[in-house]
């Protein structure tokens, strides 16, 4: 029975929580331990694979001609992968003499096949199942790598949040030939980039879902120096002209959020619910952003706000003859 008394309290109810304790720090190795010896065997199992693929790559990289026992042999088991590979552009590497075996065919990609061959290991062969993202890409950049869209893809954002060219394209499994695409734009964009795609569908929209333009008309998959991975201009301009060419000028009176902002100042690039994809309902409510009547505004302010600017300032994008864009 406990007494009242502080005393007692604490020495009647001590004992039992240290009895508590030392059950508890008895009974834990019973089911932890095997837990911690599990993940410290599937530790050192993925260490182990890890390093022999590192072992082949580095391997392939040194192999001598000797190591390559070309596409005859890799047919006599995998002609079904033959069919596809002959399918789609990669071919073509059959037909280069110049750099010799290691960028010919099957070993172009999968390394050397001597040792495979031999043992039928699967595991003396580069398999792109096995590889890191990575390492897939500096795997494929082996030959891509001087192609204007894909120089940048090592510090590309697709390639730092773990999509690699094998998320997107396959030589053997391809739905799409001409870029040996999994799936079809913008489904294969969609798969990941599922914000964007209630913007196609809005009342005033690209016609991306309409397959009138694509993804990749605007965007680079394979990075660049422009944020979003924008594509730009011949002349570094903004990309909105390669087609909007009316709009590029130069002029001889500049709208000034044209050179700062970018057409994404006034227009929502992938679709919005108002006419010329405007970001507000009433252009004169979206002038006004800018020319408003404050003390710090640089932009001249607007003398009403209850006219549609562009009734009188119709060359609103840049224009040769007026500096308040009356006239183009």
């Amino acid at each position: 029975m406990l007494r009242k008394s502080k005393g007692g309290w604490r020495c009647l109810v001590v004992p039992v929580l240290a009895g508590f304790v030392v059950c508890a720090s008895l009974a834990q190795p019973a089911w932890a331990g095997r837990k911690s010896q599990d993940k410290k065997a599937k530790t050192e199992q993925q260490s182990a694979a890890d390093k022999q693929v590192e072992q082949l790559l580095e391997a392939a990289d040194k192999a001598d001609a000797s190591q390559y026992v070309g596409e005859d042999t890799c047919l006599q088991c995998h002609d079904d992968m033959a069919k596809s590979f002959n399918e789609g552009p990669h071919w073509k590497t059959l037909q280069d003499q110049r750099r010799g075996p290691a960028f010919q065919g099957c070993e172009a990609c999968h390394g050397p096949g001597k040792a495979h061959a031999e043992s039928a290991d699967p595991t003396k062969i580069i398999r792109f199942t096995a590889l890191t993202k990575t390492e897939t890409a500096r795997r494929c950049l082996r030959c891509h790598q001087y192609g204007k869209d894909h120089e940048n893809f090592l510090r590309s954002a697709h390639l730092k949040n773990g999509v690699a060219c094998t998320d997107c394209h396959s030589i053997h499994h391809f739905n799409v030939g001409r870029n040996l695409l999994v799936k079809a734009q913008p489904l294969l964009c969609y798969s990941c980039h599922l914000d964007v795609k209630p913007a196609f569908s809005m009342p005033y929209h690209h016609k991306v879902n309409e397959g009138l333009i694509a993804c990749t008309n605007c965007h680079n998959p394979h990075g660049g120096f422009l944020t979003r991975q924008l594509r730009s201009t011949a002349s570094q301009d903004v990309l909105c002209f390669n087609c909007h060419t009316d709009k590029a000028g130069p002029f001889a009176h500049e709208h000034a959020p044209v050179k700062t902002e970018g057409c994404v100042a006034c227009h929502m690039p992938h679709g919005s619910p108002n006419p010329r994809l405007l970001r507000r309902s009433q252009v004169n409510l979206l002038c006004l952003e800018c020319h408003t009547l404050t003390v710090d505004q640089i932009a001249p302010a607007t003398p009403t706000k209850y006219q549609a600017c562009t009734l009188c300032h119709v060359a609103i994008h840049g224009s040769n003859t007026s500096p308040v864009f009356f006239t183009p």
